[in-house]
């Protein structure tokens, strides 16, 4: 399926979600994870690794280590911060103390190809909510 094929019933998926007043739900939306489980694969699994743990195959050339995304939640408290885990995901979150930042900006990223313009950017932000909703749905419990 090509990217275009994913990212036209993304970018509506994601409107509904933004146009709604309403808080996030707790659980994540199926159709959004399974999206995201395949942009998490293509984009993410390299350094994070296929079960997000952190131990990517390229993981061990990284001067930080990958962290840990199925623990996300049970580091919060149980609380999965969906605003800011799409803010590190988006560029717009990086810990100055850390340097340069080896993880892509993927706001920037998942712009590449696309023409300049609003519908563009609800796209990219479409995606990063998939991968969003993805990352929600494997959280482990805390302990």
């Amino acid at each position: 399926m090509s990217r275009s094929c994913v990212a036209l019933p993304v970018l509506f998926l994601w409107l509904g979600c933004v146009a709604s007043p309403e808080p996030a739900p707790a659980d994540p939306n199926p159709m959004l994870v399974e999206v995201g489980r395949t942009e998490f694969a293509q984009y993410c699994a390299s350094c994070h690794g296929a079960d997000a743990r952190g131990a990517g195959p390229v993981a061990t050339v990284l001067i930080t280590p990958p962290a840990d995304l199925t623990g996300i939640a049970a580091r919060r408290g149980g609380a999965f911060p969906a605003d800011e885990i799409a803010a590190w995901i988006d560029g717009r979150l990086a810990p100055p103390a850390h340097g340069t930042r080896e993880m892509p900006v993927w706001g920037v990223r998942l712009a590449e190809g696309l023409p300049p313009g609003e519908l563009s950017q609800d796209l990219v932000r479409g995606r990063i909510l998939t991968l969003v909703e993805y990352l929600r749905s494997i959280q482990a419990p805390a302990q």
